[in-house]
């Protein structure tokens, strides 16, 4: 596996143009997301230039830009709020170790080949958690877009203060803010080939701010730092290790499941395959270097990589024509932004919260599914009001326990006990049915098709209660594809309570995964060769054949 990612001079002009998009676009989203997280505006930059460059350099999908994110960036706020309330003066230093520690998770996740496995999580899920992320982003924007600083407490803390941010409004910005969301909802698709609507609301916003509401009580961004940022030695605390361990496991995944999904998206449209598991590790260095020098954490963001795309980009040169870019802004214009107002940020920032929200999944799925209709209000109702670890596992829990539950239905119609032909559909040859009326309910045939997991052992061994009257016993297995541990234990089982009773057992299609599987549990070694065979009808005419020996006096072992 080559070390970087596919970066070439043979389309120099659209790399050139994309990248130069994709900057243009990150500018006004790294300053919001940076005062959004209450960690400054410079961290949102020191964030899309680090994490978009090392990605762009390590990844493992050409086009795919990346830069703090709305998921990323609301995880990261409350990781900031929990450290710095449990340790105020360490408190950001600890919250920047979790992005390096976030980082490195994602690197191992990559070096285990984990890529493909980590968007295997049920939509109903996702939902939930991504529309709940944008409810906090919004909700977290009361505050600033009413001209005043969001209350401390997170989301708790702006519901329990909503009375007193609106009796305390400043009219100037919250006009400003309205001003910016206008533009940003309203821009004439036509004219946003031509200039990204969040550029273009940031500079209508501040112009403004300037010219008809020169007040110096607007609150602005102020003087970003300019220069390279300094090196954040990582700090750790032992009181305050596990909940920065979670955090960063959460803040990892997410940056994973964010990036692998906007890797999707591009394959989609530049009709390539990207390298998931290399790109996971593009990722992790991406969030251990931001971390490192005091950047907020990102992922692959689908506005900056469509738009890129759509600019002419083909390969990573995009991305690190993008990052050197922001560089420039960052070491020699960074004065440009002092001016901004945080209202214009806010603006954009409550625009972001309202794209996330999976509203168009939200408005069918009580008709899709009632029972995945309530996951998804429940992964919002707990990511929005009492943890976002929290909402992931319930959610996942729940949904994965629904799942299981309808997968055994499913399998238990696929677990068939015959003893009377005319009391059941499953397919038989005239023969078969000839051969078990003969038997006269003596001998019982389970058949056994498909894929047996867990989930299925409690309808094998419920079917198996009802073959203890039999003499002989069939197992069909010849149309079974797969034979999970739980299964194949109920079965043997099953197989040793017939040959402890002295009756006969007969295995039919023993072949591929579930003879293997049988084989290791040392179940077909306890069966005469004679007792295996391939044909179902050859089977049942052995079993009546025994049942009559034994009736007549015989034994298992002469039969």
């Amino acid at each position: 596996m080559q070390i970087f990612n596919e970066i070439g001079l043979n389309n120099l002009r659209g790399d050139l143009f994309g990248g130069v998009t994709a900057a243009v676009i990150a500018l006004p989203m790294a300053l919001a997301f940076g005062v959004a997280s209450g960690a400054g505006a410079e961290a949102g930059m020191y964030g899309a230039i680090l994490v978009g460059l090392f990605a762009a350099l390590f990844g493992g999908s050409p086009t795919l830009i990346s830069e703090p994110t709305g998921p990323m960036t609301v995880i990261f706020t409350a990781v900031i709020a929990k450290l710095i309330a449990s340790d105020p003066v360490n408190g950001m230093a600890m919250a920047f170790t979790v992005v390096v520690m976030a980082g490195g998770f994602q690197i191992v996740f990559g070096a285990l080949r984990l890529g493909k496995y980590v968007t295997l999580m049920p939509y109903t899920v996702i939902s939930g958690f991504m529309s709940g992320i944008g409810l906090i982003l919004i909700i977290l924007q009361i505050g600033p877009l009413l001209g005043q600083a969001a209350p401390p407490g997170g989301v708790l803390g702006v519901l329990e203060n909503i009375e007193q941010l609106f009796s305390g409004i400043k009219i100037q910005e919250t006009m400003l803010a309205g001003l910016t969301v206008a533009i940003l909802f309203l821009m004439p698709s036509r004219f946003k080939r031509y200039i990204p609507p969040q550029l273009l609301a940031l500079v209508v916003g501040t112009v403004v701010s300037i010219l008809l509401f020169n007040n110096p009580d607007i609150r602005r961004i102020g003087e970003i730092p300019t220069g390279l940022p300094d090196f954040r030695m990582p700090v750790f605390s032992i009181e305050q290790w596990q909940i920065m361990f979670l955090d960063a496991i959460v803040l990892g995944l997410l940056g994973c499941i964010d990036a692998l999904l906007t890797s999707v998206v591009a394959d989609s449209l530049t009709r390539q395959q990207h390298n998931s598991d290399k790109e996971l590790i593009g990722q992790g260095v991406g969030n251990v270097m931001s971390g490192l020098f005091g950047g907020l954490p990102g992922a692959g963001a689908t506005m900056g990589t469509v738009v890129s795309i759509q600019a002419g980009s083909k390969t990573a040169l995009s991305g690190l024509i993008r990052a050197g870019i922001l560089l420039i802004v960052i070491l020699w214009a960074a004065g440009l932004t002092a001016i901004i107002p945080l209202a214009v940020l806010a603006g954009i920032a409550l625009k972001v919260g309202i794209d996330i929200i999976d509203w168009g999944f939200l408005k069918r799925a009580h008709l899709i599914s009632g029972k995945g209709a309530l996951i998804t209000y429940g992964v919002i109702a707990l990511t929005v009001f009492v943890d976002l670890i929290v909402a992931v596992g319930i959610g996942l829990f729940v949904a994965n326990v629904m799942t299981i539950t309808r997968l055994s239905e499913l399998q238990a119609d696929d677990v068939k006990v015959v003893t009377d032909p005319e009391l059941t559909d499953l397919e038989l040859s005239e023969y078969e049915r000839d051969l078990l009326r003969s038997a006269q309910n003596k001998v019982t045939l389970l058949h056994l098709k498909g894929t047996m997991i867990f989930g299925a052992s409690r309808a094998i061994s419920r079917k198996n209660s009802e073959v203890e009257d039999c003499q002989a016993l069939i197992i069909d297995i010849s149309s079974l594809l797969h034979l999970g541990v739980s299964s194949a234990l109920v079965l043997e089982e099953a197989i040793l309570d017939m040959i402890k009773a002295n009756r006969c057992v007969y295995l039919v299609g023993a072949k591929g995964q579930p003879r293997e599987r049988l084989e290791k549990l040392e179940v077909i070694q306890k069966l005469p060769a004679i007792n295996l065979f391939d044909q179902r009808s050859m089977a049942l005419e052995r079993a009546i054949y025994s049942c009559k020996a034994l009736e007549e006096g015989g034994s298992i072992g002469s039969v």
